[in-house]
């Protein structure tokens, strides 16, 4: 019956569970031998990436509008009403695979996330995991919402940014003040969607015999590391990076002459200069992209070329749009789908190369035989970040580059001093998270979340001044849309950095080998370990200070050199 599957996922997403079921009634009931296994897995595979695509298309559709009903009840109807049999059908498929004994070729690593998956399996949980992806969406139609008025016109928080990039202080920090006062209107009603979130997700894991903190480390298919290893990783960062990261906020505060950096002065150039200006419409944004894929390899080029022709792009910001940036992968399709919320800043730039380092994952994949082999979650952000550094030579290619070499040069400083400023952000999202997760009797309530937040910012984030500003600093853990809508999935951005920071490494002496073997690794999908993978992009998987310190002495050496450049 298989035959009569669509090929493509667009008319399912009209389907109801009838229609659906009895493809996967066909699949629990075919005799499954060595002669069908083939075929069986093959019918298996391209009814799960049919599956796993309406989904994201849905959810998608809900991200690009948060104000969109319409999108909202079709989204809310497959929660409902198709996802929790899906996944039901789903586990008996598996449970009949791992039944039957049988390890086809190659076949090693998606074994053990089946097993690893049927064994958490519990079907009370179905209608849980729905009401947790509902809750989700909530937090984000509070983000989408927030606008404030800004020079006589309504405009979104992230419509602020630019702003935080010009010279006047005064104007700097009334922006700055504007959208934290904004933000902090909605502190009651985030607080009540984090209780409401928190208690269904500590419901989720009892029902599996689990903390949550268990249940989610197997929902990521963790094997290559442990709670612990992340507690190394933040210690290494305490000791390496947070001194580095007190000399770059030291830096700044001494060239703009202030006496205390406060939260309003860290975009801003430090010299005077005016804000860098990369693009002034998204279809700029788009063709510069290009070109500069290109430049890294003509195949990632056309990757994105064929994107941009089949409309797979959502770059701009506007009301009403959920927060962040995503790239989602339309299994069925081989295709991945980016969005952002781009207002005409460098850190856009480095958001379309990071995006568009998943969406060449997901090509680089798409020769893989099943569903189960594509995109590993786990080795995700290396594709992102890495590409992010080895494109950032290319910021200036040809006569439509996005800068002049001077203003390429500022970017670049820009970004690698984010990158090293980052790890101790990072630390204080895991180290809360992990916290939280482990006490639930203190996490559960608003308040004291303020309180953890506050002592772990002051921990990790040294210099910056927030006197007077206690309420939006403790208050952070708000903002991190990760903290409501991936949980404990953080600390993966701060591990593939230091990843990518070792393939760029490899860069600088042999760009070619390194995009070479940074697609190879891509290629494999879910076939190999997690430490296979970055062994074959030139890179050690690793927690340690040393490890850490190599990787902050290369970056900090090109800051140097950079600096030099353009002084």
């Amino acid at each position: 019956m298989f035959s009569s599957l669509p090929d493509n996922a667009i008319p399912l997403l009209e389907w109801d569970w009838s229609q659906i079921e009895p493809y996967f009634q066909d699949l629990v009931n075919r005799p499954l031998n060595e002669g069908s296994l083939s075929a069986w897995l093959d019918d298996w595979s391209q009814l799960s990436k049919l599956m796993d695509e309406s989904y994201w298309r849905l959810y998608d559709a809900t991200t690009v509008d948060t104000t969109d009903e319409a999108s909202a009840q079709r989204y809310g109807r497959f929660l409902d009403q198709i996802r929790p049999s899906y996944k039901l059908e789903e586990q008996k498929l598996k449970e009949k695979l791992l039944a039957s004994g049988m390890e086809p070729t190659g076949f090693e690593i998606p074994l053990r996330d089946l097993r690893t998956q049927a064994d958490m399996f519990r079907e009370e949980n179905l209608d849980l995991l729905s009401q947790d992806k509902k809750l989700q969406s909530e937090y984000d139609k509070i983000i989408g919402a927030q606008t404030v008025i800004w020079d006589g016109t309504e405009v979104t928080l992230p419509q602020l940014l630019p702003v935080y990039q010009e010279p006047d202080r005064d104007r700097r920090e009334s922006a700055w003040r504007l959208a934290a006062d904004r933000q902090l209107q909605d502190r009651e009603m985030i607080g009540e969607l984090w209780i409401n979130l928190l208690n269904l997700r500590l419901r989720i894991a009892a029902n599996a015999g689990l903390s949550y903190r268990s249940y989610r480390w197997k929902e990521l298919l963790r094997f290559d590391y442990t709670p612990n290893d992340c507690a190394q990783f933040r210690q290494a960062i305490k000791e390496v990076i947070v001194p580095a990261a007190r000399s770059i906020f030291e830096k700044r505060r001494q060239r703009l002459g202030v006496k205390s950096l406060r939260p309003w002065d860290l975009e801003v150039d430090p010299f005077g200069r005016p804000p860098l200006q990369p693009f002034t419409s998204v279809s700029e944004l788009e063709s510069k992209s290009s070109q500069i894929f290109q430049r890294v390899d003509p195949q990632l080029g056309q990757y994105f070329e064929i994107m941009r022709g089949e409309r797979l792009l959502d770059l701009d910001n506007r009301k009403g749009k959920a927060p962040g940036g995503y790239c989602n992968h339309y299994q069925a399709a081989q295709r991945p789908f980016i969005f952002m919320n781009a207002v005409g800043i460098h850190d856009d730039v480095q958001t379309i190369l990071h995006e568009g380092g998943h969406a060449f994952h997901v090509f680089e994949c798409s020769h893989l035989p099943y569903f189960f082999l594509e995109v590993p979650m786990e080795f995700a952000e290396v594709a992102s970040t890495a590409m992010e550094l080895l494109a950032g030579r290319y910021l200036t290619i040809a006569e439509n580059g996005f800068y002049n070499r001077e203003q390429a040069a500022r970017a670049r400083i820009q970004f690698l001093e984010g990158l090293v400023l980052f790890w101790p952000y990072m630390a204080v999202v895991d180290a809360f998270q992990q916290w939280g997760y482990e006490n639930p009797g203190d996490v559960i309530h608003p308040d004291k979340c303020d309180q953890k937040w506050e002592q772990l910012w002051d921990e990790f984030m040294p210099v910056v001044d927030w006197s007077g500003l206690e309420a939006q600093k403790m208050t952070g853990w708000q903002r991190k849309e990760h903290i409501f809508v991936e949980p404990l999935y953080y600390v993966e951005y701060g591990l593939a950095q230091l990843g990518a920071i070792q393939i760029w490494r490899n860069a600088l002496n042999d760009q070619a080998g390194a995009v070479a073997a940074y697609r190879q690794a891509l290629s494999l999908g879910s076939s190999v370990t997690l430490g296979q993978l970055y062994e074959t992009a030139g890179a050690k998987f690793a927690f340690d200070a040393a490890t850490l310190a190599q990787a902050a002495d290369v970056t900090l050496k090109v800051i140097s050199e950079l600096e030099v450049e353009i002084s």
